[in-house]
């Protein structure tokens, strides 16, 4: 990578990890502070909880298409101040209504789409994938460290304090957008990086990729609604104080990264993919039923929590990596739009439903929420196709006639190993699936202008 491009790689995954920083943070406290506001039930807690899902959900791909027709920078500077005001109105609120307009309107700052699309503006073809590796990699980072964070400044601070502090973080954010993300020298649509208008039915006709879609939303159905649950156990069944709750969720949290590298291994290395996935939600569902049943002891919920941790920390890497492999070349961007739309909507149904049935049915009730989510997910996720060991490539071949692309379409085909392979002329680039172990890694030098 460039210079321009780690600037813009680092400090766009800066914004990113800013951003979900203050999301997360909130996710092991708030149903320990709930009881402080007026008007709250389970539901309403839920509801509170999953809120910036929905908006989140509603609006990241139509600001990402907005922000291929005013520039990316706007609608990111404007993402982040709608999410700070949010940020400020749930600090305020002493009711939970005022919280769910917060939280709402902090989702509303949906600009996932628009900085995945700048970061497609300021990186060459061939250190794309690169680049959102080290942005996606920067959400996971968030997520680990705030769930260890938000305990701790709920003591500090409490929870409208987290809420303040998420706010300065978005402002920081800010700063970062418009002082240190570079100004890219032009801006258009990537369909490696952007949901296209166009390619939604190509994409939702396609059986693996909603079963993909249904499978993360399952995943972040499940997270939320554990959250539910989980943090009024420690305080409420096992006594701990809230404070102190970072000591479970720390070890908890590093003994399933840990776990999760071998079975990466395997199934990137040794082509166990289906395997490993649906091992993976078999965990997911084993781990829910450990929460039913041993929840009441300390050692039975760590236990379950390392396991539905290894198993959602594999999911969330897994995933992502099959919808690239399965996704058409031209429409890759538009899959992962649904996927982290699906995401999203996954997280307010999970506070939807986790906080009703912790209403009605308590603690188990939630935990049996997951398991048989989990069983679900496991049966349509078993008639998914085997994916293939195929790797997205761009190569820049600039403007051609169409006489010419034909041409340098059916030179690019005919190269061992390529599986699919797409020109789109107003962009002068070519969208190629490649079999990394049947081609050469230099067989399409000589096509790009990259290499010219």
């Amino acid at each position: 990578m460039s210079a321009i491009e780690k600037r813009a790689t680092f400090s766009l995954a800066g914004i990113y990890a800013l951003r979900m920083l203050g999301f997360f943070m909130i996710l092991p406290v708030f149903v320990l502070y709930a009881d402080e506001l007026e008007g709250v039930t389970p539901l309403l807690v839920g509801v509170a909880i999953g809120a910036y899902g929905l908006t989140q959900a509603l609006l990241q791909i139509p600001f990402g298409m907005l922000s291929d027709r005013i520039g990316r920078k706007p609608v990111i500077v404007g993402g982040l101040f709608i999410f700070a005001i949010g940020s400020v109105v749930a600090a305020l609120s002493d009711s939970i209504t005022g919280v769910i307009i917060g939280r709402a309107l902090q989702g509303s700052g949906a600009i996932a789409a628009a900085v995945m699309a700048l970061a497609a503006d300021l990186t060459r073809e061939e250190q794309r994938t690169k680049a959102m590796a080290i942005i996606g990699m920067s959400i996971g980072g968030a997520f680990m460290l705030a769930l260890v964070l938000g305990p701790i400044f709920n003591d500090w601070i409490g929870v409208p304090g987290i809420f303040w502090l998420t706010a300065v973080l978005a402002i920081g954010g800010v700063g970062v957008a418009l002082f240190l993300v570079p100004q890219p020298e032009s801006s258009h649509r990537h369909r490696d990086a952007e949901a296209v208008a166009g390619q939604f039915a190509r994409v939702l006709r396609n059986a693996d990729l909603l079963r993909l879609d249904y499978g993360i939303l399952t995943v972040h159905m499940t997270i939320t609604s554990v959250f539910m649950a989980v943090p009024l156990v420690l305080r409420d069944i096992l006594g701990m104080d809230s404070a102190v709750h970072w000591q479970v969720y720390l070890p908890v949290l590093l003994g399933s990264v840990v776990l999760m590298v071998p079975f990466i291994i395997l199934a990137e290395k040794k082509r166990k993919m289906k395997e490993i996935f649906l091992g993976a939600i078999l965990v997911m569902g084993v781990a829910q039923v450990a929460f039913y049943f041993l929840y009441t002891s300390l050692t039975g919920l760590v236990v379950a929590l390392v396991l539905f941790f290894t198993a959602f920390n594999l999911l969330e890497a897994v995933l992502p990596s099959m919808v690239s492999k399965m996704a058409p070349a031209e429409s890759k961007g538009t899959a992962m739009g649904i996927y982290s739309t699906s995401q999203f909507a996954g997280s307010f149904i999970g506070g939807v439903f986790g906080g009703w049935m912790q209403g009605s049915f308590g603690f188990g009730g939630v935990f049996l929420l997951g398991a048989a989510s989990a069983s679900v997910w496991l049966l349509v996720a078993s008639g998914m196709s085997r994916p293939r060991n195929l790797r997205n490539q761009l190569l820049n071949v600039g403007v051609l006639s169409a006489d010419e692309s034909d041409d340098l379409l059916a030179r690019i085909r005919s190269v061992t190993g390529v599986v699919e392979a797409t020109i789109v002329n107003e962009e002068g680039v070519a969208y190629l699936k490649v079999d990394p172990d049947m081609m050469d890694p230099s067989a399409l030098d000589a096509f790009s202008l990259a290499e010219t």
